[in-house]
């Protein structure tokens, strides 16, 4: 059996291993274009940062041993051609035509399986001055070592990022790791998209106080210099810069899959079926270049994620090698870090469960990775997303300086399985004082949920009850101890204070005709007060939920 395949780094290559071990026999010819093959690019803002010594430990596997075109041949008899373009796919002959960019020869490849992992091209706008020195795409190691020499040579003072998403946010902590003043330009009117608008706000408050400069809602619109960038200018004012990181997304290479006459998909990367099949039952595509499926909503979206990239060249290699092995679809998970903040996200947010119809529940909740006595405690906040009718869970978000990829990962498996809020809750985690609290996070979200829907808990998230303290309709009732007030506290002039264990006794202080909203760090303390209030006959109470640690907006102290 003759195998062809398009793309040497993650979907390509894993194939490639995977139809070796399961038929030795077979010839494997892989094609790349550029010289380098196999490599981590996800580790290149960790380089850039420091965190990675050297750039070629993206390229080695974990024994040291660099995965270039010899290792291929040597461990596992596969031909990679490097620096080679494929340039035609011929269906009715299954011929793949090649050229050797490094002589211009051409020549051709027969193929009784196709796999085509051509992947992704990053965006690079059509702006003025685009190509001026200096500006870079995070996409390939080159780019990684001349960003990492100039900061290493002290060249880099300002830099301006183009976007704020993984990949920019990524850049955003590795150039603060240097020491030289960022600032991240992001159109939308938030950072990382993916997000609920109040979960982003929560990130930025962050990334502001790490001294990031963030700019939402603003489009770039040309870059100025003499050979080398010295300004970002915007639509409203211009900023220095003597290095700027495009990173405004990735669009797929189709272009080759579309002279071959296969079907582009409505995201505008290539249409497969569950087996990763194309429109051509001997050609499969993986990786980038393709588009997904959703297993919530069951839309197809185009999620390039190196990790379902993997996963798409192992089921390839086994269908090539004559199994029926289903890629079931995607979650949109994905996580980031940020300095010491964590955020994550699998599933969909509030605003897509909105978008889509569905009739859902909402929680955030906030508190500690682990419990609050033990010496390496960590906050974070989770968002819930739940179906009101069948109480299967849609999706979840999380921020913190504590761990929030278990929690996600958590809920990522339940939503794998179509689990509900009941399954979260009985889900029988593991438990120790080094690694969580008796009730994890994921059940303490999963019982606010609960609570919600027979109406024994009613919250507000911190945007509405900022829209409640800008608007003066509501009194907002602090419960927790003087002294925690003067730590920090919402920024409210008309903030009222009464402790949990005194409410009792002076619930005359409060109007029981008034909106109350009752705040606390995290939102226990609220909930209780809560319960106390509707006790006394107060029949318009809410909780702030995720209480102080989630709320994106200023807070004091004195």
């Amino acid at each position: 059996m003759k195998v062809v395949i398009i793309g040497g780094v993650a979907a390509g290559l894993k194939s490639a291993a995977k139809i070796r071990r399961s038929k030795p026999q077979a010839q494997i010819t892989v094609i790349e274009k550029g010289k380098l093959i196999s490599y981590g690019a996800c580790g290149i803002p960790y380089y850039v940062g420091g965190d990675i010594d050297d750039v070629t430990q993206l390229m080695t596997t974990a024994s040291g041993t660099v995965r270039n075109a010899d290792y291929f041949k040597n461990i596992k008899d596969i031909d990679v051609l490097t620096e080679t373009m494929a340039t035609n796919i011929d269906r009715v002959t299954k011929t793949v035509t090649i050229k050797d960019l490094k002589t211009d020869n051409e020549s051709q490849l027969l193929y009784d399986k196709l796999v085509i992992a051509t992947g992704a091209t990053p965006i690079k706008p059509p702006l003025p001055g685009i190509d001026l020195a200096n500006i870079y795409q995070m996409w390939h190691p080159d780019d990684a070592k001349a960003v990492r020499r100039g900061l290493e040579t002290g060249k880099f003072k300002n830099a301006v990022i183009i976007g704020a998403g993984l990949v920019g946010m990524e850049m955003a902590e590795a150039l603060t790791n240097w020491g030289i003043k960022v600032t991240v330009v992001e159109m939308k009117d938030q950072v990382l998209s993916f997000l609920d608008a109040e979960m982003a706000a929560s990130v930025a408050q962050y990334a502001t106080g790490q001294g990031v400069n963030i700019l939402t809602e603003e489009k770039v619109i040309q870059f100025n210099g003499d050979g080398v960038v010295s300004e970002v200018v915007t639509d409203k004012r211009s900023v220095l810069a003597d290095l700027v990181i495009l990173s405004i997304g990735v669009k797929p290479n189709v272009e080759l899959a579309r002279q071959a006459g296969l079907d582009i998909g409505v995201t505008g990367a290539i249409s497969v079926n569950e087996y990763l099949e194309t429109s051509d039952p001997d050609i499969y595509a993986g990786g980038d270049c393709v588009e997904n499926t959703n297993l919530v909503s069951g839309k197809k979206v185009f999620a390039p994620m190196g990790s379902t990239a993997n996963k798409h060249g192992r089921v390839i290699g086994e269908n090539i090698c004559g199994g029926r092995v289903k890629f079931r679809g995607v979650l949109n998970t994905a996580v980031v870090k940020f300095i010491d903040f964590n955020i994550g996200k699998v599933g969909l947010t509030e605003r897509e469960a909105k978008l889509l119809g569905y009739e859902y529940i909402a929680a955030t909740i906030s508190g500690h990775d682990r419990p609050h006595y033990m010496p390496e405690v960590k906050s974070l906040s989770l968002k819930l997303v739940v179906d009101a009718k069948n109480r299967r869970v849609l999706g979840a978000q999380a921020f913190g300086e504590g761990d929030i990829t278990k929690r996600i990962d958590v809920i990522a498996t339940a939503l794998t399985l179509g689990g509900t809020i009941d399954d979260l809750f009985d889900i029988d985690l593991s438990y120790a004082p080094p690694y969580n609290g008796p009730i994890d996070n994921v059940a303490v979200a999963a019982n606010v949920v609960m609570n919600k829907i027979v109406g024994q808990m009613v919250g507000i998230s911190s945007f509405e009850a900022k829209k409640r303290m800008d608007e003066g309709n509501a009194i907002f009732l602090d419960v927790r101890a003087p002294e925690e007030l003067k730590k920090i506290r919402l920024a409210h002039s008309d903030l009222k204070n009464i402790p949990l264990g005194q409410l009792r006794e002076r619930v005359d202080e409060i109007d029981k005709d008034s909106e109350v909203v009752a705040v606390c760090k995290i939102g226990l303390r609220g909930y209780e007060a809560s319960v106390i209030l509707k006790g006394q006959g107060f029949n318009d109470v809410k909780v702030l939920e995720g209480g102080i640690t989630a709320w994106p907006f200023q807070r004091d102290a004195d």
